[in-house]
């Protein structure tokens, strides 16, 4: 299938509540790397959404649970890039993941997952990644699920990624997004 690159949607979503995260600087970077036609929206959702409860029906479910499950439905794709607390998932970040389950936004959609942790770390939190991904049956995009390092001194004032080798990257990981979705399309180094 063909997509119109007018119609490319995708959803970055940070696992990281840190203010300086290098996760969110680097799916905001990845954001600022989208060709023409191509809507990267950056989720700043995550800590206003309530704790997961199976019995918070979705009668009225909260309206922050509401915005994400909207924006997991309107995108063609989701990147994530999270870091590892303890050894695992932040809990933050799980609970954003357990709200999808039962209401199935992310069933069957083309996600990948970067981590930028330090070489060695990261894979309690990919792993339990992996498990919940493939539970709810995304289409992982496997050429875009890549280790990319970024130290936090990698991080510019204006909360970009300056360094052109984590820039090219992250560039080849949006370019096997778009490839993944039949989408043309040039994707550049600089914003």
């Amino acid at each position: 299938m063909m997509w119109d690159m007018d119609q490319v949607r995708l959803l970055l979503i940070s696992g990281s509540t840190r203010a300086a995260s290098t996760n969110t600087a680097a799916l905001r970077t990845l954001g600022a790397l989208a060709p023409p036609g191509v809507a990267a929206e950056l989720y700043d959702g995550l800590m206003a959404l309530p704790a997961f409860t199976p019995e918070a029906g979705d009668d009225a479910p909260h309206p922050a649970v509401t915005r994400l499950r909207a924006a997991l439905a309107a995108a063609d794709a989701v990147l994530v890039c999270t870091p590892e607390y303890a050894g695992a998932l932040p809990g933050s970040f799980k609970n954003l993941l357990d709200w999808t389950v039962g209401t199935g936004e992310l069933y069957g959609k083309p996600a990948a997952w970067i981590n930028v942790a330090a070489p060695g770390r990261g894979a309690g939190a990919l792993a339990e990644l992996a498990t919940v991904l493939r539970y709810v049956t995304v289409e992982l995009i496997e050429p875009a699920c890549v280790d990319i390092p970024v130290s936090r001194d990698a991080v510019g004032p204006d909360g970009l990624i300056q360094d052109l080798a984590v820039r090219d990257a992250l560039a080849a990981a949006l370019h096997a997004v778009l490839g993944q979705l039949h989408a043309p399309g040039q994707v550049d180094s600089a914003p």
